[in-house]
């Protein structure tokens, strides 16, 4: 899933406008007074309020490869972007570029210059510009970002079909030496395509390290003559516990055309409850809990407990 570059708003560049008759005061006053927005030296966007942020990176790209004297390759997060790929835990206020070997690493405040092995088939082009494909890109933010944020990534891009678990694996071995190898394969060994989202992938990285590995992921759970209730995101099929992680942005997902929240959320409750008649205990936890190892883990062990009392 790429994002085509007409849904931004037009970069406006230094160059253009003194070409077009406008001084460097009149564009300094026009950023004062909030009628551009500066995106780095020479570069703006029209408009009071600064872009999203993915917005802002896709714009701060296209404004930094006009400047470049030589050829790169788009890659790591800027090419994640171009991509589609979601992204939690990776700065976007550089950007990010690979030279092959030979050449030298010139990064500035705002770019990146990486130099690495890149053969012609781990690049791609987008709407004409040089990038990494998904599996190279996968795999640079595997070797680059912290361990919770890369299985963030590998899991959506698993998720999303971007990517396949015998491609990322397969590719992995041409890194094998590469600074951050090691890593990049623990993320690879550790991601799953079934988290459907930043969450859920952040929650079973808190889990596991608590010692709390789920037995399942997506869980179908079934009453007792066999008919579908609902799927829970993590189940502990011997303890009879299921897991839900509850952030805001589920219910949107749930939500159909012209559906009111409020009917979501009634029906996430009746199908818990539904869950919970068939003798399951269900824990659920939200964002601040996965960031609190302390509040979480106590959480899910008192549900086990319970769960496994009601088995005795």
């Amino acid at each position: 899933m790429t994002v085509p570059e007409d849904l931004d708003p037009p970069l406006l560049l230094r160059r253009d406008a003194l070409d077009e008759g406008w001084s460097d005061g009149e564009l300094a006053r026009l950023v004062r007074a909030g009628g551009w927005h500066r995106l780095r030296r020479g570069a703006y966007v029209d408009g009071r309020t600064p872009p999203p942020a993915l917005t802002r990176h896709r714009l701060l790209l296209r404004a930094t490869l006009v400047g470049l004297s030589r050829p790169a390759v788009v890659s790591h997060q800027s090419a994640a972007v171009l991509h589609g790929f979601p992204l939690w835990g990776a700065r976007l206020d550089r950007v990010h570029i690979t030279r092959r070997p030979r050449a030298w690493n010139d990064s500035s405040g705002v770019l990146v210059c990486h130099v690495a092995r890149l053969r012609d088939d781990e690049t791609t082009s987008i709407d004409g510009v040089e990038v990494t494909d998904p599996v190279r890109t996968a795999l640079d933010l595997a070797r680059s970002l912290p361990h919770e944020a890369a299985v963030a990534v590998l899991d959506a891009a698993l998720h999303r079909g971007l990517v396949t678990d015998t491609d990322l694996r397969t590719r992995l071995t041409d890194l094998m030496g590469a600074p951050g190898a090691r890593a990049a394969a623990r993320a690879v060994r550790f991601a799953d395509g079934r988290s459907e989202s930043v969450g859920e992938s952040r929650s079973r990285v808190a889990l596991h390290r608590l010692g709390l590995n789920p037995s399942g992921l997506q869980f179908d759970v079934l009453a007792a003559e066999g008919e579908h209730i609902g799927r829970a995101d993590f189940a502990w099929e011997e303890e009879r516990v299921v897991g839900e992680f509850d952030g805001r942005v589920k219910y949107g997902r749930l939500l159909r055309p012209g559906q009111d929240p409020g009917e979501v959320v009634y029906r996430e409750k009746r199908r818990e409850d539904a869950i919970r008649d068939e003798n399951w205990t269900v824990v659920r936890w939200v964002w601040d809990d996965i960031a609190r190892p302390e509040r979480l883990g106590p959480r899910v062990r008192r549900a086990l407990e319970r769960g496994r009392a009601t088995r005795e």
